[in-house]
């Protein structure tokens, strides 16, 4: 028993090592390009050493990727509450604009395709929950590889959609971004899974 403890408490320190790091990290974001962040400047901050920091992580790259990981896992915690799709994609759309100056940066110096793999692997989970509750709501069940395939189309589109928000904040109109993807899931995605469905039936 006591190990089980221990191994929880190990858990749960790695855990805060982890965040203080990210933290660090996220402030550094918007104070300076992410290019010229340093692992130095990361554990200064967090006063650790650079022994700790290479136990985690391999390099900043990998702490930015565990850092919109972390992000994603609290919009997805909040997403298991609500029901309007609409919702869900307000709540993305809002951490998106709240967390501009991050995204930002990491966009200048990643570039947009490892950028958007971020997002892609990030959001995954959403449009994957999504499609897995309208299968249940309209009780019919679609073969895994049309869901990973639908899965895919909607994270490509929210992924984009992000990046061009980052790039271009003037033009980009949040409440008429989230309608339309509101009509493209709420009729849509059931209409797409049953017609799925009935296909498969009419060619057995």
């Amino acid at each position: 028993m006591s190990g089980m403890f221990f191994r929880n408490d190990q858990r749960r320190s790695f855990f805060q090592t982890k965040k203080a790091l990210s933290d660090a990290l996220k402030k550094l974001m918007s104070q300076k390009a992410f290019s010229k962040i340093t692992v130095s400047e990361i554990i200064r901050m967090c006063n650790v050493n650079r022994k700790t920091f290479y136990y985690h992580f391999e390099d900043i790259q990998a702490l930015l990727k565990w850092m919109f990981e972390q992000e994603a896992i609290e919009i997805v915690k909040h997403y298991d509450l609500m029901v309007d799709y609409t919702e869900v994609i307000s709540l993305v759309f809002d951490y998106a604009a709240n967390n501009a100056y991050i995204v930002n940066c990491a966009y200048d110096s990643l570039g947009r395709d490892v950028l958007k793999r971020f997002f892609c692997q990030d959001f995954r989970g959403i449009t994957e929950t999504m499609v897995r509750h309208a299968e249940e709501r309209l009780n019919i069940h679609v073969s895994d590889d049309f869901r990973s395939f639908l899965c895919h189309l909607y994270t490509e589109g929210i992924a984009g959609m992000l990046i061009d928000l980052f790039q271009h904040p003037s033009e980009f109109d949040q409440i008429k971004m989230t309608n339309y993807f509101s009509l493209i899931i709420n009729p849509a995605l059931p209409a797409v899974l049953t017609a799925y469905v009935e296909e498969q039936n009419n060619h057995k």
